[in-house]
């Protein structure tokens, strides 16, 4: 077909769709239009940032927009921002073409009104591309005290219809953040009727166990109101059942189908011993939920597809490392199925999003139903094979200058995460030169907040122009952290309730995976171990390090170093073809 053909076809059908949403006439989106529409309605990558280091981590990582707020009335009363860190994040994300939300999101109480005119006479001035709200009385008083401010309606609002949608925008809203509870069919329906409206969705981060933020369970444990931004969390806490028999006597109990009938029961969370609460049981058993984390990158090519507007990550108390890796890993794969949606495949970026500490990821409501194999009943830690190694502070013209942030020690491969770059830079170290100092050592230790010096001489595979423009101020470095038996038994049990959740698992390979990992909780081994081999100063991991004396010298790696000379600089080994390829 002539490309002159192809362009006039697309442009008919760019002119036919402008005139449908201008005539503001509903439409069913079919796959072929979608594609389509995305060409004017691209999905933004909104990323948190609770303080001004991770709005500009997200930012160079790929985030579109970051949204932020004061701690005082923007439901994080954790948040580092202060008003001056805010007006400094909103010119430096405008200086980078890219969109900033504040969070007025709180439900008021009598207390915070007249904090109210104040805090949105100060927003008015530093000119944020949205305010996130919630409470109708706020968006009356903001709509009339600053009409020219555009206003989003935040999740604590608990959109989950096409009507409710149609309400806010019919009030002036030019964007409405949707509950985590909506499931896609949902989601594609209000896309279809509410075409004149942005909408946003959640697409990872931690889930609550009752509607974005509304449980009182945090309210009488700790007096923290979740709606205030406050929540304890005690959804995640760990309890233990106790039973109580007739003398007065309490017992910590193991629960089977045939004593379950014949006991009393209580609760007690592990910081409060001597705190017992009733609880009744059914016959499903009673469970405090331990939701797993959301992660719709699995489904990520059906939201871009639809024309979500706004693509939004949780997480504004989290990590520098989390907002970075999360904002790379999702800028990739946007940017891969707009250039090529017919191929899209999740796998590479789910295996960069299992690098950061998390729950167990779980699809939670996108495909309706939220299955058991969304929540963690064993275990409530936050983990990874991967931990936060470092930060490169500044590039000088002949050494990063690097903070470090987890224990180092001599023989460490550390991973270097470009945010510009797909490939992996890694080094092998083997001392750590103090930047004030000089001095060498060979373990540092993070409670001192070192900051070592890592010579370009280090690194032999990359140039000086590649070292200094894919690796910037700011760059995150990993390292693979060794885990105990157990938390190798969770990843792998998560792994198997991810691909169930798929429809592409096997449920008796889930339940042996449950029942190896119930094994190594009651044996409690302490000892850890790495997913690769790390032989430190003894021996190489063999995947051809920058500055790795070991790969590039000793003669057994010679079949090695003979491959990865013939693969472009930065691709490394893959782990099946190390052992094939190591000689002796």
């Amino acid at each position: 077909m002539p490309s002159g053909y192809r362009e006039a076809k697309q442009g008919i059908y760019r002119g036919f769709l402008i005139f449908l949403l201008c005539s503001r006439i509903e439409l069913s989106i079919s796959p072929e239009w979608s594609l389509v529409m995305n060409e004017t309605r691209r999905s933004e990558l909104l990323m948190p940032a609770g303080s001004l280091e991770k709005l500009k981590a997200a930012i160079l990582y790929g985030a579109d927009a970051v949204y932020m707020g004061t701690p005082d009335l923007s439901l994080r009363v954790k948040s580092q921002m202060t008003l001056e860190d805010v007006v400094e994040g909103i010119t430096y994300a405008h200086n980078r073409g890219k969109k900033v939300y504040l969070t007025l999101n709180l439900f008021s109480h009598n207390k915070d009104i007249d904090k109210l005119p104040a805090y949105v006479e100060t927003v008015r001035s530093v000119k944020p591309d949205g305010l996130i709200v919630a409470d109708p009385g706020v968006f009356s008083m903001v709509k009339s005290a600053a009409p020219e401010l555009e206003l989003h309606i935040s999740t604590q609002a608990n959109v989950c219809s096409w009507q409710s949608v149609k309400f806010w925008e019919g009030l002036g809203a030019k964007l409405c953040v949707l509950a985590r509870e909506v499931s896609f069919e949902e989601l594609k329906e209000i896309r279809e009727k509410c075409p004149n409206i942005k909408l946003e969705t959640f697409i990872h981060g931690s889930m609550c166990m009752t509607y974005s933020g509304r449980c009182l369970l945090s309210n009488f444990l700790s007096e923290r109101g979740a709606n205030q931004g406050a929540c304890a969390n005690s959804c995640r806490w760990k309890y233990k059942v106790h039973m109580k028999i007739k003398d007065g006597t309490l017992k910590e109990l193991h629960l089977s189908e045939e004593n379950m009938e014949l006991f009393e029961f209580f609760l007690e969370e592990e910081c409060r011993p001597g705190e017992l609460m009733p609880i009744e049981e059914d016959d499903r058993g009673s469970y405090i939920l331990n939701s797993k984390d959301l992660n719709l990158m699995p489904r990520l090519d059906k939201l871009l597809a639809i024309g979500v507007d706004s693509l939004k990550v949780e997480g504004r108390g989290k990590s520098i490392y989390y907002a970075a890796l999360t904002a790379r890993a999702y800028r990739m794969a946007i940017d891969d199925w707009y250039n090529d949606p017919k191929s899209f495949d999740p796998m590479f970026y789910m295996a960069e999003l299992n690098t950061i500490p998390n729950r167990g990821y779980t699809l939670a409501f996108h495909d309706g139903r939220l299955t058991n194999y969304g929540h963690s009943y064993e275990m409530n830690w936050n983990f990874a094979s991967y931990e936060y190694a470092a930060i490169i502070k500044t590039v000088e013209s002949e050494a990063f200058i690097i903070e470090v942030k987890n224990k180092l020690v001599a023989g460490d491969v550390l991973e270097f995460v470009s945010p510009t770059r797909r490939d992996i830079m890694l080094l092998r170290i083997y001392e750590f030169i103090d930047a004030a100092s000089g001095r060498t050592n060979e373990v540092v230790q993070p409670s001192e907040k070192p900051v070592i010096r890592l010579p370009f001489s280090l690194f032999d595979h990359e140039t000086l122009d590649e070292l200094i423009n894919d690796f910037p101020a700011q760059t995150i470095i990993r390292k693979e952290k060794a885990l105990t038996d157990e938390q190798w038994n969770q990843i792998k049990l998560d792994f198997e309730a991810g691909k169930l959740e798929l429809g592409d698992g096997q449920e008796k390979h889930y339940l042996d995976k449950r029942e190896n990992l119930i094994t190594a909780l009651e044996d409690n081994q302490n000892t850890r171990a790495p997913k690769t081999r790390r032989f430190g100063l003894e021996g190489c991991c063999g995947k051809g390090c920058n500055g790795c004396l070991m790969f590039w010298h000793e003669p057994k790696y010679a079949k090695a170093r003979a491959l990865l000379a013939r693969k472009k600089p930065g691709v490394m080994l893959e782990r099946n073809m190390r052992e094939d390829l190591i000689e002796g």
